[in-house]
């Protein structure tokens, strides 16, 4: 699993993202709970994902941050990204951000796929 926290500060929000290699849906949520075990990610209000399965094909979620699973999975798409799921990971400041939100969700995803690219994908990644 690899983890790039503190990727964007906007306006109170704060934004990070995280990918890993995925095969199937139960491997996802493993992917979502071993995420979610670690304390400051169980706070954060949305863990927008997106992955496209070899056998499964694509799935996303926006988790409350409307749109944001579909950019996440439009991104994988144009990459040919299979079996790789990336999470973008938002703590909501207080205040709306519009449009920038989907902004910092493509800037979180290129940053998860250019860790991903890097061969960051082993089980010492992130930690």
């Amino acid at each position: 699993m690899i983890v790039l926290e503190n990727l964007i500060r906007d306006r109170g929000s704060r934004y990070a993202a995280a990918a890993g290699t995925v095969r199937n849906r139960a491997e996802i949520e493993a992917f979502l709970a071993t995420l979610r075990r670690r304390r400051k990610f169980d706070r954060a209000t949305h863990h927008s994902w997106a992955a496209i399965l070899s056998e499964g094909g694509p799935l996303k979620h926006d988790d409350g941050e409307a749109g944001a699973g579909a950019v996440i999975l439009r991104m994988l798409e144009r990459e040919a990204v299979t079996d790789r799921i990336v999470v973008v990971t938002r703590w909501y400041g207080g205040v709306p951000l519009g449009g920038d939100r989907f902004a910092h969700v493509v800037t979180c995803t290129r940053a998860a796929l250019a860790a991903l690219g890097n061969g960051l994908d082993g089980p010492e990644a992130g930690r």
